[in-house]
């Protein structure tokens, strides 16, 4: 008998999300072999699933939930006609909780392969391998630093308590020391802003997992990730002990053509693809501000707003390319998501047509709207609550609005006090608080989405006339 996490985690609480996909249907039957299962069972008709939050396992965008281990489970639900029922855990130990005590049948996230948790789980499905890494700017494209020995008399961040923390006081005692350890805490910074610190020039290096480093250098591509500081470390998801049937079945799925070629797909989505927008100067010299500017002048006051605001948007979104296309599929002038444009009656087809996606953008608009007034009465405070919650989705501005209660800033207000709640919910701490019902997000970019499009209309205020 397997070792039982469930007493140790009895009164762990964790926040449950309830997701469906797919439709019952005849069950398959896979025979188990790789696991030493011995015969078939059939897959049930709902695969009952917890993951953690994260910016690469599970999160909502745009209120669409999002993520590599989710789109993947959901896949294998749809293909094999289960229904998906999806919980979040606050932490992995109560996600092995769970599972030892039946709640869910697997763990879509990455369990680390380690003699520890062989105790409780038995892994299946995609296996990853990730190693830690240094964090470096590139100097003239180039890697600084190449050899963990040229760490002597170097600055390195990492955060307090962590496993980053501990490889780097053994690398030093490896090298018979120098490296300078900078210990940070989490509560203030993250392992997120310690990468955003790097790139912007403000400390010299971190170190973090390859796969946050990979993901992160999607963003700022000026960093070099390359360089390794420990053993690679296998992590797949995984099933109960016992269950090899069940692990054998998503094994033979996750082998098939179909699976890997979404895996693929979704591995190059988020660690490859690029989400870096460079700025771009735009010249307010010639008296107006796009070819479209009719068309904001038309549908901006159906939403009470001055046409250069939408234009602002438009610019911010898209840089007035109505082909535009973004990592997460969002299309057109003001870069509307697919499901957005069915649920106003507009086929995605449609989506290149600039008028239609100002008009489906000034419907959600005055939804969104709608949505805030009663938290935020003020109309031009409201302004900056409605634009975030088009860039990032309703759910996000909502969480943000609660923890700005609980932590004694103004829930009203967005500059230095909502905005500062949005940023809390990419740490951990915050995003699984009570108060908070919609998990990570990456608020870095929300408060930069909303600075843009308000600097931009304040400088289009000034140099083009209403």
């Amino acid at each position: 008998m397997h070792t039982s996490f469930t007493k140790l985690l009895a009164t762990a609480s964790f926040p449950i999300m309830i997701l469906t996909a797919g439709i019952f249907a005849s069950c398959d039957k896979n025979s188990a072999s790789n696991h030493g299962g011995q015969g078939e069972e059939p897959l049930p008709d709902t695969l009952k699933v917890v993951t953690l939050y994260g910016p690469t396992s599970y999160f909502l965008y745009r209120d669409e939930p999002m993520g590599y281990d989710y789109t993947l489970v959901d896949s294998l639900a749809r293909q094999k006609g289960m229904v998906l029922d999806l919980k979040v855990a606050k932490n992995l130990s109560t996600a092995v909780a769970m599972l030892d005590s039946g709640k869910v049948d697997l763990i879509a996230y990455e369990v680390p392969i380690t003699q520890h948790y062989k105790q409780y789980v038995l892994p299946c499905g995609p296996e990853n391998y990730t190693t830690q890494v240094l964090v470096q700017p590139k100097v003239q494209g180039q890697a600084p630093i190449s050899d963990v020995t040229d760490l002597v008399g170097k600055e390195v961040y990492v955060e307090k308590d962590s496993k980053y923390l501990r490889r780097m006081q053994n690398l030093n005692d490896e090298i018979g020391g120098g490296i300078i350890i900078h210990e940070v805490d989490a509560d203030t910074l993250i392992t997120e802003d310690l990468l955003r610190l790097v790139s912007n020039g403000e400390i010299p290096m971190t170190v973090v997992d390859s796969d946050i480093a990979m993901l992160n250098k999607t963003y700022y591509p000026d960093l070099d990730v390359d360089m390794e500081v420990s053993f690679p470390q296998r992590a797949s998801w995984a099933v109960a002990p016992g269950k090899e049937w069940l692990a054998d079945s998503i094994d033979s799925w996750f082998a098939g053509e179909s699976p890997q070629r979404t895996n693929a797909e979704l591995l190059k989505r988020y660690f490859e693809q690029t989400k870096f927008t460079p700025s771009v100067r735009f010249d307010f010299s010639k008296g107006y501000i796009s070819k479209y500017d009719d068309i904001f002048k038309k549908y901006a006051p159906t939403v009470g707003w001055d046409w250069r605001l939408m234009a602002a948007q438009a610019f911010v979104e898209s840089k007035f390319k109505p082909n535009a296309r973004s990592w997460v599929g969002a299309r057109g002038l003001m870069q509307i998501m697919p499901s957005t444009a069915r649920g106003y009656r507009t086929s995605v087809s449609q989506l290149g047509n600039p008028e239609t996606s100002v008009k489906v953008a000034s419907q959600l608009i005055n939804d969104l709207d709608s949505y805030l007034v009663k938290y935020v009465p003020n109309d031009k405070e409201r302004l900056k609550f409605v634009i975030a919650a088009y860039n990032v989705g309703i759910a996000h501005v909502y969480d943000a609005i609660a923890l700005a209660k609980k932590y004694d800033l103004d829930p009203e207000k967005w500059d230095d006090n909502v905005e500062k709640a949005i940023l809390m919910k990419m740490n951990p701490k915050y995003y699984n608080d009570p108060v908070t019902k919609y998990g990570y997000c990456r608020g870095t970019e929300t408060v930069s989405y909303v600075k843009q499009i308000t600097n931009f209309y304040e400088h289009a205020r000034r140099e083009i006339t209403a």
